[in-house]
């Protein structure tokens, strides 16, 4: 009986296409979880920022300045102004969850203020919810304090006769050239929204291709897709899953990028060579979790449990070095710790990747330790399925 050749690369690519198009789980998993995702949680914050953010005022001062005060504040896209008439009011809105902090502005604070007295407005903030309560508290502090500074700055002009130059230096004596760069609005979805493009392409690769071997394990078709070596079938099921990857990477960098108004100040090519990188090392990574399973479902729910700690524990959101020490050790094993460094400062400050070459240099490291593992442990499951 004549022996069958062993398969190509292409021969592999096809047979990785057919299977998938075959597993339901697998379809739903590589062809339609990605763009749902994308889409789903990038629509989720499209707006970037909050506005209308409901905070109670008691005035008890009733003076041309508190109205002044509450004018500026009521105008800012960030507060929506709710008026009570005493303050057990406002604390009982703020409460119920009506609203996310109370503001009161005391009797006397004109009158303080324009005798160069100190005058105590509150600002009491629900800080259980934490990105409501830090809007509002850099919102109204900076119209605080912009708002005292007029009036000291009228003070000094009318009762000491200062020039308006001499006055203002005698009001900012230190003035504070704030420029956000990058993120010009401190806006929480503009500084989310790449890193978690960046997960679900991530996500979504490592569970379609670690249930892709696992589904070979449960189903006995694993000598098959061995039967060219273990290098081989590496690269050939991995093949179909770097052309697919690569094309929702480039859609998520035109379309979702375009659709969510997102900036890619980097270099293009320099983004493209990251992103193939990632790819490469994701796939022996993803095949190697497979290996482990010879159940399809199960392995589908250990990778689907695991993306949240990925999230986590990769320094995105929350600083690296504030992690534990055996949670930095652990993330440093996966390559989305160096990779999402990398893409953030190209795609958000226009960084080059040789501009640090020890994050690259890791993840290419891990590229040859994953396909390392991967090549020995399809090695030895070979050995096993040909004896």
């Amino acid at each position: 009986m004549k022996q069958q050749p062993n398969p190509s690369l292409i021969n592999l690519l096809l047979r990785e296409a057919g299977l998938v198009v075959k597993d339901h789980s697998l379809l739903l998993t590589l062809l339609i979880a990605p763009l749902l995702y994308a889409f789903f949680y990038g629509s989720i914050y499209i707006n970037k920022e909050e506005e209308n953010v409901k905070l109670a005022i008691v005035d008890d001062d009733q003076t041309r300045l508190s109205r002044l005060l509450q004018q500026n504040i009521d105008n800012s896209p960030m507060v929506e102004l709710i008026h009570f008439s005493n303050l057990e009011d406002a604390k009982e809105q703020m409460y119920e969850g009506n609203c996310q902090g109370y503001m009161y502005i005391p009797r006397g604070t004109q009158t303080n203020l324009l005798s160069l007295k100190q005058s105590n407005v509150v600002l009491a903030v629900n800080a259980a919810r934490f990105l409501p309560s830090s809007d509002i508290l850099a919102s109204v502090q900076a119209i605080c304090l912009t708002v005292g500074a007029g009036v000291r700055l009228q003070f000094f002009e009318k009762s000491e006769g200062m020039t308006s130059a001499i006055a203002m230096q005698n009001v900012m004596p230190v003035s504070l050239d704030y420029r956000p760069l990058f993120n010009e609005r401190s806006s929480y979805g503009a500084f989310l929204l790449p890193g978690l493009l960046a997960l679900i392409l991530q996500q979504t690769l490592l569970i379609g291709l670690s249930e892709s071997v696992a589904s070979e394990r449960q189903h006995a078709t694993i000598a098959g897709w061995l039967k060219g070596g273990a290098s081989m079938a590496i690269w050939g099921k991995g093949l179909f899953y770097l052309i697919l990857f690569s094309a929702y990477a480039f859609f998520f960098l035109n379309v979702n990028y375009s659709l969510l108004n997102l900036p890619m100040r980097g270099n293009g090519f320099e983004l493209s060579l990251l992103l193939l990188l990632f790819l490469l090392t994701l796939i022996p990574m993803g095949q190697f979790i497979g290996s482990l399973f010879k159940s399809q479902l199960l392995c589908l729910q250990m990778m689907a449990f695991s993306t949240y700690p990925i999230f986590l524990i990769t320094g995105y959101s929350w600083p690296f070095e504030s992690l534990p020490l055996p949670m930095q050790w652990l993330s440093m094993l996966l390559p989305t710790t160096p990779f999402i460094q990398l893409y953030t400062a190209v795609v958000q400050s226009g960084a080059s990747i040789w501009e640090n070459p020890k994050l690259l240099l890791h993840l290419i490291l891990l590229w040859a330790f994953y396909s390392s593992i991967c090549y020995a442990r399809l090695y030895s499951l070979r050995k096993r399925t040909l004896a």
